[in-house]
Protein backbone atom coordinates (compact mmCIF):
# COMPACT_ATOMS: atom_id res chain seq x y z
CA UNK A 1 0.00 0.00 0.00
CA UNK A 2 1.32 3.48 -0.87
CA UNK A 3 2.41 5.43 2.25
CA UNK A 4 0.08 8.33 1.47
CA UNK A 5 -2.90 6.04 0.92
CA UNK A 6 -2.12 4.18 4.13
CA UNK A 7 -2.00 7.43 6.14
CA UNK A 8 -5.33 8.51 4.61
CA UNK A 9 -6.95 5.20 5.52
CA UNK A 10 -5.74 5.42 9.13
CA UNK A 11 -7.06 8.98 9.38
CA UNK A 12 -10.50 7.94 8.09
CA UNK A 13 -10.64 5.03 10.53
CA UNK A 14 -9.72 7.31 13.42
CA UNK A 15 -12.45 9.80 12.47
CA UNK A 16 -15.05 7.02 12.18
CA UNK A 17 -14.05 5.59 15.56
CA UNK A 18 -14.28 9.02 17.17
CA UNK A 19 -17.71 9.59 15.62
CA UNK A 20 -19.14 6.37 17.01
CA UNK A 21 -17.60 7.09 20.42
CA UNK A 22 -19.54 10.37 20.55
CA UNK A 23 -22.85 9.22 19.12
CA UNK A 24 -25.35 8.11 21.81
CA UNK A 25 -26.93 4.69 21.52
CA UNK A 26 -25.42 1.61 19.99
CA UNK A 27 -24.00 -1.38 21.80
CA UNK A 28 -21.74 0.72 24.04
CA UNK A 29 -24.72 2.66 25.37
CA UNK A 30 -27.02 -0.32 25.91
CA UNK A 31 -28.35 -0.70 29.44
CA UNK A 32 -27.10 -3.75 31.34
CA UNK A 33 -29.74 -6.44 31.53
CA UNK A 34 -32.07 -5.90 34.44
CA UNK A 35 -30.90 -2.30 34.87
CA UNK A 36 -34.36 -1.02 35.88
CA UNK A 37 -35.43 -2.79 39.05
CA UNK A 38 -38.09 -2.66 41.72
CA UNK A 39 -38.87 -4.08 45.15
CA UNK A 40 -42.36 -5.55 45.32
CA UNK A 41 -42.95 -7.74 48.36
CA UNK A 42 -46.71 -7.61 47.72
CA UNK A 43 -46.26 -9.39 44.40
CA UNK A 44 -44.14 -12.10 46.00
CA UNK A 45 -46.76 -12.67 48.70
CA UNK A 46 -49.83 -12.25 46.49
CA UNK A 47 -52.09 -14.76 44.78
CA UNK A 48 -51.22 -16.01 41.27
CA UNK A 49 -53.80 -13.65 39.77
CA UNK A 50 -52.54 -10.65 41.71
CA UNK A 51 -48.96 -11.53 40.82
CA UNK A 52 -49.66 -11.85 37.11
CA UNK A 53 -51.63 -8.60 36.94
CA UNK A 54 -49.02 -6.57 38.78
CA UNK A 55 -46.05 -8.08 36.98
CA UNK A 56 -47.74 -7.15 33.71
CA UNK A 57 -48.10 -3.55 34.93
CA UNK A 58 -44.51 -3.50 36.13
CA UNK A 59 -43.19 -4.78 32.81
CA UNK A 60 -45.27 -2.15 30.98
CA UNK A 61 -43.63 0.52 33.16
CA UNK A 62 -40.18 -0.66 32.03
CA UNK A 63 -39.26 -2.80 35.03
CA UNK A 64 -36.90 -5.61 34.04
CA UNK A 65 -35.84 -6.88 37.45
CA UNK A 66 -37.38 -7.55 40.85
CA UNK A 67 -35.19 -7.60 43.94
CA UNK A 68 -36.53 -10.16 46.36
CA UNK A 69 -35.35 -11.64 49.64
CA UNK A 70 -34.87 -15.39 49.45
CA UNK A 71 -35.49 -16.07 53.12
CA UNK A 72 -33.15 -18.88 54.09
CA UNK A 73 -35.10 -19.55 57.30
CA UNK A 74 -38.25 -20.32 55.30
CA UNK A 75 -36.53 -22.35 52.60
CA UNK A 76 -34.31 -24.72 54.58
CA UNK A 77 -36.93 -26.35 56.77
CA UNK A 78 -34.52 -28.94 58.21
CA UNK A 79 -30.76 -29.34 57.75
CA UNK A 80 -30.15 -29.98 54.06
CA UNK A 81 -33.87 -29.96 53.15
CA UNK A 82 -35.03 -27.09 50.93
CA UNK A 83 -38.64 -26.20 50.15
CA UNK A 84 -38.56 -24.02 47.03
CA UNK A 85 -42.11 -24.46 45.72
CA UNK A 86 -43.20 -20.86 46.41
CA UNK A 87 -39.99 -19.47 44.92
CA UNK A 88 -40.32 -21.75 41.86
CA UNK A 89 -43.73 -20.25 41.10
CA UNK A 90 -42.45 -16.72 41.65
CA UNK A 91 -39.35 -17.06 39.45
CA UNK A 92 -41.39 -18.73 36.68
CA UNK A 93 -44.06 -16.00 36.78
CA UNK A 94 -41.44 -13.26 36.56
CA UNK A 95 -39.74 -14.98 33.64
CA UNK A 96 -43.07 -15.19 31.80
CA UNK A 97 -43.22 -11.37 31.97
CA UNK A 98 -39.60 -10.87 30.91
CA UNK A 99 -38.53 -9.89 34.42
CA UNK A 100 -35.33 -11.13 36.03
CA UNK A 101 -34.88 -11.75 39.75
CA UNK A 102 -32.11 -10.38 41.95
CA UNK A 103 -32.28 -12.60 45.04
CA UNK A 104 -31.10 -11.32 48.41
CA UNK A 105 -29.78 -14.33 50.34
CA UNK A 106 -30.57 -13.60 53.96
CA UNK A 107 -31.66 -14.79 57.42
CA UNK A 108 -30.44 -18.26 58.46
CA UNK A 109 -32.79 -20.74 60.12
CA UNK A 110 -32.43 -21.20 63.86
CA UNK A 111 -30.45 -24.41 63.54
CA UNK A 112 -27.77 -22.54 61.55
CA UNK A 113 -27.63 -19.34 63.61
CA UNK A 114 -28.87 -17.44 66.61
CA UNK A 115 -31.50 -14.74 66.97
CA UNK A 116 -31.55 -11.73 69.27
CA UNK A 117 -34.95 -10.08 69.25
CA UNK A 118 -35.38 -8.09 66.03
CA UNK A 119 -31.80 -8.60 64.90
CA UNK A 120 -30.82 -10.96 62.10
CA UNK A 121 -27.55 -12.70 62.93
CA UNK A 122 -25.07 -14.29 60.53
CA UNK A 123 -24.90 -18.10 60.45
CA UNK A 124 -22.56 -19.92 62.79
CA UNK A 125 -20.83 -21.43 59.75
CA UNK A 126 -20.35 -19.88 56.32
CA UNK A 127 -20.20 -23.43 54.95
CA UNK A 128 -23.91 -23.86 55.65
CA UNK A 129 -24.65 -20.55 53.91
CA UNK A 130 -22.53 -21.66 50.94
CA UNK A 131 -24.48 -24.93 50.70
CA UNK A 132 -27.76 -22.99 50.65
CA UNK A 133 -26.52 -20.65 47.93
CA UNK A 134 -25.21 -23.56 45.87
CA UNK A 135 -28.63 -25.24 46.01
CA UNK A 136 -30.30 -22.06 44.73
CA UNK A 137 -27.80 -21.65 41.90
CA UNK A 138 -28.38 -25.24 40.84
CA UNK A 139 -32.12 -24.60 40.81
CA UNK A 140 -32.34 -21.17 39.16
CA UNK A 141 -29.02 -20.57 37.40
CA UNK A 142 -28.42 -20.92 33.64
CA UNK A 143 -28.29 -24.72 33.92
CA UNK A 144 -30.81 -24.86 36.72
CA UNK A 145 -33.12 -27.79 37.26
CA UNK A 146 -36.19 -25.52 37.23
CA UNK A 147 -35.76 -24.83 33.51
CA UNK A 148 -35.31 -28.52 32.70
CA UNK A 149 -38.38 -29.52 34.68
CA UNK A 150 -40.51 -26.68 33.27
CA UNK A 151 -39.85 -26.51 29.52
CA UNK A 152 -43.13 -24.58 29.18
CA UNK A 153 -41.60 -21.68 31.14
CA UNK A 154 -39.58 -18.98 29.41
CA UNK A 155 -35.98 -19.50 30.49
CA UNK A 156 -34.74 -16.39 32.27
CA UNK A 157 -32.19 -17.67 34.75
CA UNK A 158 -30.86 -15.89 37.79
CA UNK A 159 -27.38 -14.64 36.97
CA UNK A 160 -26.75 -12.12 39.78
CA UNK A 161 -26.86 -12.89 43.50
CA UNK A 162 -26.88 -10.44 46.40
CA UNK A 163 -25.35 -11.70 49.62
CA UNK A 164 -27.04 -10.35 52.79
CA UNK A 165 -28.41 -6.84 53.40
CA UNK A 166 -27.11 -3.75 55.22
CA UNK A 167 -24.32 -5.39 57.24
CA UNK A 168 -23.11 -2.01 58.54
CA UNK A 169 -26.28 -1.69 60.67
CA UNK A 170 -25.46 -3.59 63.83
CA UNK A 171 -28.65 -2.69 65.70
CA UNK A 172 -30.95 -4.56 63.35
CA UNK A 173 -28.83 -6.68 61.06
CA UNK A 174 -25.59 -7.94 62.62
CA UNK A 175 -26.30 -8.89 66.22
CA UNK A 176 -23.85 -6.42 67.66
CA UNK A 177 -21.00 -4.36 66.27
CA UNK A 178 -20.84 -4.50 62.44
CA UNK A 179 -17.76 -6.33 61.26
CA UNK A 180 -16.60 -5.77 57.67
CA UNK A 181 -13.93 -8.46 57.86
CA UNK A 182 -16.49 -11.01 59.02
CA UNK A 183 -18.81 -9.93 56.22
CA UNK A 184 -16.08 -10.31 53.59
CA UNK A 185 -15.41 -13.85 54.79
CA UNK A 186 -19.11 -14.59 54.31
CA UNK A 187 -19.17 -12.92 50.91
CA UNK A 188 -16.13 -14.85 49.71
CA UNK A 189 -17.44 -18.23 50.88
CA UNK A 190 -20.94 -17.81 49.48
CA UNK A 191 -19.82 -16.16 46.25
CA UNK A 192 -17.28 -18.92 45.57
CA UNK A 193 -19.95 -21.57 46.05
CA UNK A 194 -22.18 -19.86 43.48
CA UNK A 195 -19.32 -19.42 41.02
CA UNK A 196 -18.60 -23.15 41.17
CA UNK A 197 -22.10 -23.73 39.79
CA UNK A 198 -22.09 -20.78 37.36
CA UNK A 199 -18.63 -19.33 36.75
CA UNK A 200 -20.16 -16.28 35.03
CA UNK A 201 -22.47 -15.48 37.95
CA UNK A 202 -22.39 -11.89 39.19
CA UNK A 203 -21.75 -11.60 42.91
CA UNK A 204 -23.31 -8.50 44.43
CA UNK A 205 -22.48 -7.20 47.88
CA UNK A 206 -25.14 -6.51 50.44
CA UNK A 207 -26.81 -3.15 49.94
CA UNK A 208 -24.85 -0.76 52.16
CA UNK A 209 -26.80 2.33 53.29
CA UNK A 210 -25.57 5.80 54.30
CA UNK A 211 -27.66 5.44 57.44
CA UNK A 212 -27.74 7.96 60.28
CA UNK A 213 -29.07 5.49 62.86
CA UNK A 214 -27.13 4.81 66.04
CA UNK A 215 -24.74 1.88 66.07
CA UNK A 216 -23.94 2.24 62.37
CA UNK A 217 -20.55 2.10 60.71
CA UNK A 218 -20.53 4.95 58.15
CA UNK A 219 -20.84 3.73 54.59
CA UNK A 220 -17.43 4.88 53.35
CA UNK A 221 -15.73 3.51 56.46
CA UNK A 222 -17.38 0.12 56.07
CA UNK A 223 -16.54 -0.12 52.37
CA UNK A 224 -12.92 0.87 53.03
CA UNK A 225 -12.77 -1.83 55.71
CA UNK A 226 -14.12 -4.36 53.19
CA UNK A 227 -11.34 -3.49 50.76
CA UNK A 228 -8.69 -3.76 53.47
CA UNK A 229 -10.08 -7.23 54.27
CA UNK A 230 -9.55 -8.34 50.65
CA UNK A 231 -13.11 -7.72 49.50
CA UNK A 232 -12.04 -6.58 46.04
CA UNK A 233 -11.66 -10.19 44.92
CA UNK A 234 -14.98 -11.27 46.46
CA UNK A 235 -17.54 -9.33 44.40
CA UNK A 236 -18.38 -8.04 40.94
CA UNK A 237 -20.81 -5.25 41.92
CA UNK A 238 -20.82 -3.09 45.02
CA UNK A 239 -24.40 -2.46 46.13
CA UNK A 240 -25.58 0.76 47.75
CA UNK A 241 -28.96 1.29 49.38
CA UNK A 242 -28.67 4.90 48.29
CA UNK A 243 -31.32 6.77 50.23
CA UNK A 244 -30.81 10.51 49.85
CA UNK A 245 -32.81 13.71 50.35
CA UNK A 246 -32.73 14.53 46.64
CA UNK A 247 -30.81 14.01 43.41
CA UNK A 248 -27.99 16.32 44.51
CA UNK A 249 -27.32 14.32 47.66
CA UNK A 250 -27.62 11.11 45.63
CA UNK A 251 -25.03 12.36 43.13
CA UNK A 252 -22.64 13.32 45.92
CA UNK A 253 -23.01 9.87 47.49
CA UNK A 254 -22.45 7.95 44.27
CA UNK A 255 -19.45 10.03 43.26
CA UNK A 256 -17.86 9.53 46.68
CA UNK A 257 -18.29 5.76 46.43
CA UNK A 258 -16.85 5.68 42.91
CA UNK A 259 -13.83 7.70 44.02
CA UNK A 260 -13.27 5.33 46.93
CA UNK A 261 -13.44 2.32 44.61
CA UNK A 262 -11.08 3.91 42.11
CA UNK A 263 -8.56 4.75 44.84
CA UNK A 264 -8.65 1.07 45.74
CA UNK A 265 -7.82 0.30 42.08
CA UNK A 266 -11.22 -1.26 41.56
CA UNK A 267 -12.43 0.50 38.44
CA UNK A 268 -13.62 -2.88 37.16
CA UNK A 269 -16.39 -3.31 39.72
CA UNK A 270 -19.74 -1.64 39.07
CA UNK A 271 -22.06 0.14 41.49
CA UNK A 272 -25.59 -1.22 41.87
CA UNK A 273 -28.16 1.00 43.57
CA UNK A 274 -30.28 -1.71 45.18
CA UNK A 275 -32.62 0.58 47.13
CA UNK A 276 -33.75 4.11 46.37
CA UNK A 277 -37.02 5.81 47.25
CA UNK A 278 -39.06 8.53 48.91
CA UNK A 279 -42.41 8.54 50.66
CA UNK A 280 -45.28 10.93 49.99
CA UNK A 281 -47.05 10.97 53.38
CA UNK A 282 -47.45 9.07 56.64
CA UNK A 283 -45.02 10.40 59.24
CA UNK A 284 -42.52 13.22 59.58
CA UNK A 285 -39.18 12.17 58.16
CA UNK A 286 -36.54 13.61 55.85
CA UNK A 287 -37.56 11.09 53.17
CA UNK A 288 -41.30 11.92 53.39
CA UNK A 289 -41.58 14.66 50.80
CA UNK A 290 -45.22 14.86 49.63
CA UNK A 291 -46.76 13.55 46.41
CA UNK A 292 -45.20 16.21 44.18
CA UNK A 293 -41.86 15.92 45.95
CA UNK A 294 -41.81 12.14 45.47
CA UNK A 295 -42.50 12.45 41.74
CA UNK A 296 -39.98 15.27 41.32
CA UNK A 297 -37.20 13.37 43.09
CA UNK A 298 -37.79 10.30 40.95
CA UNK A 299 -37.61 12.39 37.78
CA UNK A 300 -34.43 14.22 38.76
CA UNK A 301 -32.66 11.24 40.29
CA UNK A 302 -33.28 9.00 37.30
CA UNK A 303 -32.13 11.89 35.12
CA UNK A 304 -28.89 11.96 37.11
CA UNK A 305 -28.53 8.21 36.69
CA UNK A 306 -29.08 8.56 32.93
CA UNK A 307 -26.34 11.17 32.51
CA UNK A 308 -23.85 9.65 34.98
CA UNK A 309 -24.41 5.96 34.32
CA UNK A 310 -21.30 5.27 32.29
CA UNK A 311 -18.96 7.64 34.11
CA UNK A 312 -19.86 6.13 37.49
CA UNK A 313 -20.14 2.59 36.07
CA UNK A 314 -23.66 2.08 37.39
CA UNK A 315 -24.92 -1.49 37.05
CA UNK A 316 -28.58 -0.80 37.83
CA UNK A 317 -31.08 0.92 40.08
CA UNK A 318 -33.86 -0.65 42.15
CA UNK A 319 -36.71 1.58 43.28
CA UNK A 320 -38.22 0.85 46.69
CA UNK A 321 -41.09 0.13 46.33
CA UNK A 322 -44.04 -0.78 44.11
CA UNK A 323 -46.95 -0.35 46.52
CA UNK A 324 -47.53 1.24 49.93
CA UNK A 325 -47.89 -1.15 52.83
CA UNK A 326 -49.89 -1.10 56.06
CA UNK A 327 -47.94 -1.12 59.33
CA UNK A 328 -47.01 -4.70 60.15
CA UNK A 329 -47.05 -6.62 63.40
CA UNK A 330 -46.37 -7.11 66.13
CA UNK A 331 -45.75 -3.43 66.92
CA UNK A 332 -47.59 -1.90 63.91
CA UNK A 333 -45.24 1.07 63.71
CA UNK A 334 -45.94 3.59 60.95
CA UNK A 335 -42.49 3.67 59.34
CA UNK A 336 -41.58 6.06 56.52
CA UNK A 337 -40.57 3.15 54.26
CA UNK A 338 -44.18 1.95 54.18
CA UNK A 339 -45.11 4.99 52.05
CA UNK A 340 -42.54 4.89 49.25
CA UNK A 341 -44.79 3.01 46.83
CA UNK A 342 -45.52 4.06 43.28
CA UNK A 343 -49.07 2.92 44.10
CA UNK A 344 -51.25 3.68 47.11
CA UNK A 345 -52.35 0.90 49.47
CA UNK A 346 -55.44 0.34 47.34
CA UNK A 347 -53.41 0.04 44.13
CA UNK A 348 -54.15 3.53 42.78
CA UNK A 349 -51.17 4.97 40.87
CA UNK A 350 -49.58 8.02 42.47
CA UNK A 351 -47.97 10.89 40.52
CA UNK A 352 -44.74 9.02 41.34
CA UNK A 353 -45.84 6.12 39.13
CA UNK A 354 -46.15 8.30 36.04
CA UNK A 355 -42.89 10.08 36.85
CA UNK A 356 -41.17 6.70 37.20
CA UNK A 357 -42.54 5.43 33.90
CA UNK A 358 -41.45 8.57 32.04
CA UNK A 359 -38.00 8.55 33.66
CA UNK A 360 -37.44 4.89 32.86
CA UNK A 361 -38.50 5.50 29.26
CA UNK A 362 -35.71 8.07 28.93
CA UNK A 363 -33.11 5.56 30.14
CA UNK A 364 -33.53 3.35 27.09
Amino acid sequence: MWPGLRRLRLTVLAVVAAFFALVPGGAAAALPRGFVGLTSEDVFAGSPGYRASNMSSQASAGVRLLRQTFDWSRIETAPGQYNLSHYDAYVAAAAAHGIRILPVLYRPPGFHGETRGRAVCPPRSNASFAAFARALARRYGPRGSLWRERPDVRKLPITAWQIWNEPNLGMFYWCGTPNARQYVRMLRAVGSAIKKVDRRAEIVTAGIPPSKLSGVVPITTFIAQMYRAGGKRAFDSLAINAYARDHRELGTLLRSIRRLMNRRRDRRATIWVTELGWGDHGIQHRFIVGARGQASRITKSYGLIRTQRRRLRLRGVVYFSWRDQDPYGPLFQNLWGLHTGLLDNDGTPKPAFFAFKRAVGRLR
